[in-house]
């Protein structure tokens, strides 16, 4: 028997693995939080992964068609998983002791924990970038990053109360913010540089499904609390989708504006009357981000350990970030790689987690104890798609690795072409396979 959270005063998350989540966020409340998730300086920036390299760009019309593409593919994956951790009552990690049993679980939270702090280190530093625009000064990173640390530590160790504080007053703020940057950078027009051009279409969106997927890890950990299943998908799916495409779309903007320069794209917004007031809403509430990196973090951690207090995790991880945010002032291109590298980890892994829930062991209830016996053929779909995935687009992380699945192209004869989405088949075939592999797994995880 799970034990309750007190039932006085306000709910609170948990503070161990074992206790019963209190089953307080709203439709409103998740829609809020994947709003605010889902606006992100590093969304503005990375806008230039859609329009394509100087001189092959995209039209403008194709890049918004991507772009939404993209967009409600990942984010209907993003809402699967968010419907998972409401009707299972249990962190995203936790949850994959039912697909691969308790220790299996430990080699993706391993993964997700390398993932999230490495992109809670890396908010902290946008974060202070941002700061520093809107000062008007390249000096100081230290306090920006101090500030940004001990925010964002302070929002996990009262995660539910701080996710009522996003709904109720950051969410309208940020919308405000997001409103008048759109009029003001649509009143100043923009040139289309790729007029006419849809080349690159399938990898932009494979760009856009990939920030979104980002978050499958991380869903279950919120939605776990919500009030009803529907209230966990449409909240989580609607928020983030309006989100992302504005968020996307006004990074498009603000990037044909300064040229293409991704290093200018913030002084567009500063450039607006009254812009670095806006700027700086939307560089304060970054720290959700922060925040949701550093309490998923936690939340990993604890399907490793689920008896140590969360508010030792989190206060812990917090400082940790901080410390290597500090410490790290500039991501290689390596570094993002890697990050892409778990990234292309998670594709396959939503596949096999979902078909398993609502067509195989799932369907009669997964066993999530710390003895859920380990289920070795359920590593054989998701190695499969990881395979897969790199095969039509290999990170590069290094040369060798590239080079092995070159060389693994040329063997079998194979050309990525414009229709091969790493994503799409990095999804279908882990997918496939675990549907196939049911009858042998199906009933072997009843709990």
């Amino acid at each position: 028997m799970l034990d309750r959270p007190e039932a006085h005063g306000r709910a609170e998350a948990p503070l161990v693995l074992d206790t019963e989540p209190p089953r307080t966020l709203s439709f409103k409340d998740q829609f809020a939080l994947w709003l605010n998730l889902g606006v992100s300086l590093i969304g503005f920036s990375t806008a230039a992964t859609v329009l394509g390299a100087p001189g092959s760009e995209m039209s403008f019309t194709a890049a918004v068609v991507a772009i939404l593409a993209g967009t409600v593919i990942g984010t209907a994956a993003l809402g699967v998983a968010a419907l998972i951790g409401a009707k299972t009552g249990a962190p995203a990690m936790a949850n994959l002791r039912g697909l691969f049993g308790t220790r299996l679980s430990y080699l993706p939270t391993v993964l997700n924990i390398a993932q999230c702090v490495g992109w809670g280190v890396f908010e902290l530093t946008v974060i202070a970038q941002g700061a520093q625009t809107v000062a008007g000064t390249d000096g100081y990173r230290w306090l920006f990053v101090l500030l940004a640390g001990s925010l964002t530590t302070v929002l996990t160790i009262w995660p539910l109360g701080s996710i009522a504080v996003l709904r109720k007053y950051v969410a309208v703020a940020v919308a405000v913010a997001m409103v008048y940057f759109t009029v003001q950078l649509g009143r100043q027009g923009f040139p289309d540089p790729g007029a006419g051009n849809w080349h690159g279409f399938l990898p932009a969106t494979d760009a856009v499904i990939a920030l979104s997927i980002s978050f499958v890890p991380l869903a279950a950990d919120y939605t776990r609390h919500s009030r009803t299943a529907a209230a966990s998908f449409w909240g989580t799916f609607s928020g983030y989708t309006v989100a992302q495409v504005w968020c996307y779309v006004l990074g498009l903007i603000a990037l044909l504006q300064s040229g293409g320069d991704t290093e200018k794209i913030f002084s567009s917004f500063t450039g607006v009357w009254a812009g670095w007031a806006f700027l700086l809403v939307l560089v304060l509430r970054e720290t959700d981000q922060s925040f949701a990196n550093v309490y998923s973090t936690a939340m990993s951690v604890h399907n490793l350990f689920p008896r140590v207090d969360r508010r030792l995790l989190t206060g812990g991880i917090g400082v940790l970030t901080t410390v290597l945010a500090l410490q790290i002032k500039e991501f290689t291109a390596s570094y993002y790689n890697f990050l892409g590298l778990i990234g292309s980890v998670f594709v396959p892994l939503f596949a096999v987690l979902a078909v398993d829930y609502f067509f195989g062991a799932g369907r009669r209830g997964w066993d999530l104890s710390e003895r859920a016996p380990s289920r070795w053929l359920m590593l054989l779909p998701w190695a499969l798609g990881f395979a897969v995935y790199q095969f039509i687009a290999p990170t590069a992380i290094t040369s060798w690795w590239v080079d092995l699945w070159t060389d693994a192209q040329s063997a079998l004869h194979f050309t990525p072409q414009e229709w091969t989405s790493a994503s799409l088949f990095g999804f279908l075939v882990p997918a496939l396979v675990t549907l196939a592999l049911t009858p042998l797994t199906g009933d072997r995880q009843a709990g």
